[in-house]
């Protein structure tokens, strides 16, 4: 990188590479919405230029990227002038909590102030990664929706936006707010002839998730991050093609204001736009001076992983409007506010290689051998490929460069290859004939895209699994039974099959083996062979769940259990029967019947309770009878006065309802106790009703 010491024709040539370099990729991540470079390396040439242009500032240029919004209307789109530009904001490139102190300095140096001055008050909120949106209400009623564009002039996409059920068409008036009542901003009324909203429209982690599942189901192409599958939603020229993705909206500044008394501080301003119905993060807060905004940096970065949409960083505003007209603007940017970066969640590197991994139920997946790289706050070597049709549609070849993504508790995976960068011809990756395992035939469902190992219990690595699986918390829930156990039981052929659990280990003989293992003692020994004995008191629920029968997860099989009520009547039911079941439908039964028709499955379910293994049964007809609450989802949030949050799962369950883990609008209600967090607010944002403990006991049959 030059510095400022460098040459003048040294630096003139690299800034003009880099202008060059900047507008290309600057064009498929706004206008194609095809990144190229992760976004730190795009950070990183933008920083570079800015630092050349600092050293020598008879190179900057007016089209230099550094100072103006890059950005291009797409063809099919009515351009839209807007009335007051949307600028971007300058980014503190010091990613820890001492960029914090390094905006304030220079705030106060700007404004004058003594070192002995009061602190300022920071508005500090959360940097969202979508796309950039302008919100024109007119009298109260949506008018347009326009992209950010170069910041000028943007693309009107009004049609797709109004398919995002969080923004309101209406805005309502904060003075009625009573349930039901006429509380929509009048359209007689002139005090807010024109107010426009500006936000950033996003996906939920979840809904990304579900998206690219969908995606991939069907063939398709899959999304590189959330912020791409946001951007191509909002700026497709079909509105019904917007309207399958589940997108959302937060607001968090105005653009033009017509007959509105704006607040005096950015704080208020975002109370007052939530108060008009316009959904605001909650994750917002007002600091005095330097050490607030580096508290609230750290304590963001302790919470990013947690919260249900991504963010890169957080944003830091003069709260107090006099002081950010004081302030003023520099060409591209204001000068009270700042985007502070937390470490990048894509970052590229090479691929060395392609392993494969077999799973609990056969399933193989190519896995990503990598150059390590520090990416989501970790360093990454592996990563997921899904599938080797994702794979190929990736164009992915071993010795490409490739972009990696890890965002929270997501596996890491490989979303891309950086393109140009391979030499000569490498061929595709194909998947093995045989479990590079156990050796058994690998096998693919017709129409489905996943292969799979024929070994079933007979393939080690299915075995480890499977064990896990099966001692799982919301399984048997066999505590002390981890993986590294399982590693060294399986590998000194100490176990091999899910009843040596009970026979072997609880033999003199097994109890001396656990001992002798690596980190393992006779207290140790006794622990896990006392909890092996109390997992045998179970449920028909847990149990068939610890099976790890395909596509049947904790809520089908609680289904199963109150269906049938007994295992004998489970394993001899034809597909019409397992149809009859709630939510079961033609893929799961054929799972179940496939996996009871083999006469090695059963023997397994008999050796189990042989063993000792044994829960209540019933015949059946308990389930078939009238629930109070049969047809209704809950989400629970919060802390309840009395309840435990399984003990109300457990009760709803009885009652015939499900219990939800996010909110959408099928809820029917959510149950909020102290503490609630952001699913109360999804709910008032859809409208879903929220009770108390007090009323969901109400419901509930009297135990």
């Amino acid at each position: 990188m030059p510095t400022a010491t460098a040459s003048e024709p040294v630096a003139a040539r690299r800034a003009a590479e880099l202008r060059a370099e900047l507008h290309h990729h600057a064009h498929r991540y706004y206008t194609l919405d095809a990144p190229e470079i992760a976004d730190a390396a795009y950070d990183a040439l933008f920083q570079e230029l800015q630092s050349i242009e600092a050293a020598h500032p008879e190179l900057l240029t007016a089209d230099s990227p550094t100072q103006r919004i890059i950005g291009q209307v797409l063809a099919g789109f009515t351009p839209v002038r807007h009335a007051v530009p949307m600028l971007s904001i300058r980014t503190e490139t010091d990613t820890t909590a001492h960029g914090a102190a390094a905006f304030d300095a220079r705030v106060r140096r700007e404004l004058g102030l003594a070192p002995d001055a009061p602190p300022i008050a920071y508005a500090c909120e959360l940097k969202f990664d979508g796309l950039a949106i302008n919100l024109r209400y007119e009298h109260g009623v949506l008018a347009q929706a326009a992209t950010r564009g170069d910041g000028e002039t943007g693309e009107d996409v009004t049609q797709n936006i109004r398919t995002i059920g969080s923004i309101p068409l209406r805005l309502r008036q904060p003075a009625q707010a009573e349930p039901g009542s006429a509380n929509l901003l009048s359209l007689s009324k002139p005090a807010c002839a024109v107010l426009e909203v500006r936000g950033e429209v996003y996906l939920r982690r979840d809904d990304f998730e579900a998206l690219n599942e969908r995606q991939r189901a069907c063939g398709d192409k899959t999304f590189v991050n959330p912020r791409n599958a946001a951007a191509g939603a909002v700026r497709q020229l079909d509105p019904a093609i917007a309207a399958q993705r589940p997108l959302s909206f937060f607001a968090y500044g105005l653009g033009d204001v017509q007959g509105w008394a704006v607040p005096d501080t950015h704080s208020a301003m975002l109370d007052s736009l939530a108060a008009l119905g316009l959904p605001v993060c909650v994750e917002r807060r007002t600091v005095l001076g330097a050490a607030g905004l580096a508290e609230f940096h750290t304590e963001i970065a302790a919470l990013r992983n947690a919260l249900p949409f991504d963010i890169d960083g957080v944003v830091y505003k003069v709260d107090g409007r006099a002081l950010q007209q004081q302030l003023g603007f520099v060409t591209r940017e204001p000068r009270w506010a700042v985007a502070h970066k937390y470490p990048a969640q894509e970052q590229q590197t090479l691929l060395n290689g392609i392993d494969i991994q077999v799973g609990r139920t056969g399933k193989l997946t190519p896995v990503a051998k990598l150059a390590p790289v520090f990416v989501g706050g970790t360093t990454v070597s592996n990563a997921t490929l899904h599938n080797v049709f994702e794979l190929r549609r990736k164009g992915v070849r071993v010795g490409d460069s490739v972009i990696v993504r890890r965002a929270g508790d997501v596996i890491p995976e490989v979303v891309g290859r950086v393109p140009g960068a391979r030499t000569g011809y490498v061929p595709n990756f194909r998947m093995p004939r045989q479990c590079p395992v156990c050796g058994s035939t690998v096998v693919r469902e017709k129409g489905g895209i996943d292969h799979r190992c024929s070994g079933g219990l007979f393939c080690a690595a299915q075995r480890k699994q499977a064990l896990l699986h099966f001692a799982g918390r919301r399984a048997m829930d066999i505590e002390g039974l981890g993986d590294k156990l399982v590693d060294q039981l399986v590998d000194s052929g100490a176990i091999a099959t899910l009843p040596d659990l009970y026979t072997k280990l609880a033999s003199d003989a097994g109890r001396a083996a656990l001992a002798a293992l690596d980190r393992m003692a006779e207290k140790s020994a006794a622990n896990l062979v006392a909890a092996l004995d109390k997992s045998k008191t179970t449920t028909l629920a847990r149990f068939l769940y610890a099976l790890g029968i395909r596509h049947v997860g904790e809520t089908t099989a609680k289904d199963l259990a109150k269906h049938f009520g007994a295992i004998e009547r489970l394993m001899d039911a034809g597909l019409a029967q397992l149809l009859e079941v709630s939510d079961v439908g033609p893929v799961v039964a054929q799972s179940l019947h496939t996996f009871f028709a083999q006469p090695h499955n059963r023997e397994v379910v008999e050796q189990l309770r042989a063993a000792g293994i044994v829960w209540p049964e019933h015949d059946g007809s308990a389930d078939r009878s009238p629930k109070p609450l049969a047809g209704q989802t809950f989400v629970l949030t919060g802390t309840l006065p009395t309840l435990a949050r399984e003990d109300a799962k457990a009760r709803i369950e009885a009652a015939g309802g499900k219990v939800a883990g996010s909110v959408s609008k099928k809820t029917s209600f959510v149950v909020a106790g102290d503490e609630a967090g952001s699913k109360l607010d999804k709910a008032r944002e859809l409208g879903v009703a929220v009770i108390d403990e007090p009323t969901l006991l109400t419901l509930l049959p009297t135990p």
